[in-house]
């Protein structure tokens, strides 16, 4: 099965998220996607296809768009590949160690876990993490200042919470980021920018 699944989960996530612009959409999905494989890429003892599999439907069951229980757009789009249950199972457990708001402070058990989780909080650094903060404010109706208090609720969190190696070199510039756009910000609203 391998790459032609991999190719069908991104035709899935692509007719799923067709109409989602506010950060939880096909682009993110996309990026977790590809951080996730970069991520690997230094781990050859992990499953690629798991951890594939896993950024690819790691939203397919947000809250924040889908009313769904037990992973349940997920599950349907593996089972209609016929992936076997305890597959789907490892897939579903990968894809519910990824919420940071559902999971503060836990680590995933396994390597495919840590990674999946690592590529998506990648997402919510840096110039990325930045623009998904405002588009999903924006949506939500939230002030820039209430979006700016997200930063400190979570976004200048995610860098110590990180697992791998890999993720805490990619995290570390992601960081810095989101520290100089705060000051820059802060000192715009006080007017003391140049």
């Amino acid at each position: 099965m391998g790459d032609e699944l991999v190719v069908r989960a991104k035709n899935y996530i692509q007719m799923l998220f067709r109409n989602h612009a506010d950060g939880h959409d096909v682009g993110h999905t996309m990026r977790v996607y590809r951080n996730a494989v970069r991520i690997a890429e230094h781990y050859p003892e992990c499953d690629l296809e798991l951890v594939s599999l896993a950024a690819l439907l790691h939203d397919v069951d947000d809250a924040k768009l889908f009313h769904t229980e037990n992973n349940a757009n997920a599950r349907y789009f593996l089972r209609g590949q016929n992936v076997e249950e305890g597959r789907i199972d490892e897939i579903c457990a990968i894809i519910n160690t990824v919420s940071f708001s559902k999971n503060k402070g836990r680590r995933p058990d396994t390597l495919e876990g840590k990674i999946v989780q690592d590529a998506d909080r990648l997402d919510a650094m840096g110039a990325i993490g930045i623009a998904r903060t405002f588009a999903y404010g924006g949506k939500s109706g939230r002030s820039m200042e209430s979006s700016i208090e997200h930063f400190h609720d979570k976004l200048l969190l995610l860098k110590d919470g990180l697992n791998t190696e890999e993720a805490k070199r990619i995290g570390e510039a992601r960081h810095a980021f989101l520290e100089q756009f705060l000051k820059e910000y802060e000192n715009e609203v006080r007017g003391i920018a140049e």
